[in-house]
């Protein structure tokens, strides 16, 4: 059978803004690996990043670092979505710090991972973030579930299903929809049901900002 081309594979394109140069090589390289996968660019720091996006078209995903000189990556990620809301940004760093976690779903990162994740960890989260997923650790999805379920109440009023409630945590935690149809006994069909509805309600258009929301908004 011949092996499909490139050019013949829906491939998602990465920039990277990590400032150990050493680290930000071998993440290139690791990606480049991949034919689906297509490093474009790799900044030291979100200034270079913010002036790239403004003169070539904007990646489908960015990882970026916390930890960087001038502007920090949460910065960097409220800056970056404003100019492109369509591109997903993933969190790549060494701090697991509560507040650097809560604070980086809030700006928008629809991932969060550390750098001591192997190789296979950070492409499995790469190519689910590219699926409009989330991707956590189970360390850091722990922290924002534990911190997130004492706090009961939101501000604004979504009436969300205790179902669509259920679903929304376990989206947080990274779950596919054929693991949800899977855990909850439901078809696939009712899963997409049930996300369509809670998109709806909130307002929302992708699982990345239903995630970021609930987090913000104290639903989860």
């Amino acid at each position: 059978m011949q092996s499909k081309r490139k050019e013949d594979i829906d491939v998602s394109s990465i920039w990277i803004i990590e400032d150990d140069a050493m680290f930000r090589n071998t993440l290139k390289d690791l990606l480049q690996q991949h034919a689906e996968l297509q490093c474009e660019n790799a900044f030291g720091r979100c200034e270079e990043a913010l002036a790239a996006m403004k003169k070539s078209d904007p990646p489908d995903i960015m990882l970026v670092d916390i930890g960087l000189p001038g502007m920090s990556g949460i910065e960097g990620i409220k800056k970056m979505k404003e100019i492109s809301p369509g591109t997903e940004y993933m969190v790549l760093t060494i701090h697991e710090e509560d507040d650097k976690v809560f604070e980086a779903v809030r700006a928008g990162a629809s991932g969060y991972l550390l750098k001591t994740a192997s190789a296979d960890e950070i492409l499995k989260a790469v190519h689910e973030v590219g699926r409009g997923g989330s991707a956590l650790s189970a360390g850091i999805a722990r922290k924002i579930l534990g911190v997130f379920s004492t706090l009961k109440t939101s501000q604004v009023e979504y009436k969300l299903t205790d179902r669509e409630n259920e679903i929304l945590g376990l989206l947080a935690e990274g779950l596919t929809k054929k693991m949800l149809a899977d855990k909850l006994f439901l078809s696939k069909h009712t899963i997409d049901t049930h996300i369509r509805n809670i998109y709806l309600k909130l307002h929302v258009h992708t699982r990345g900002k239903a995630v970021a929301k609930a987090v913000r908004e104290n639903l989860i």
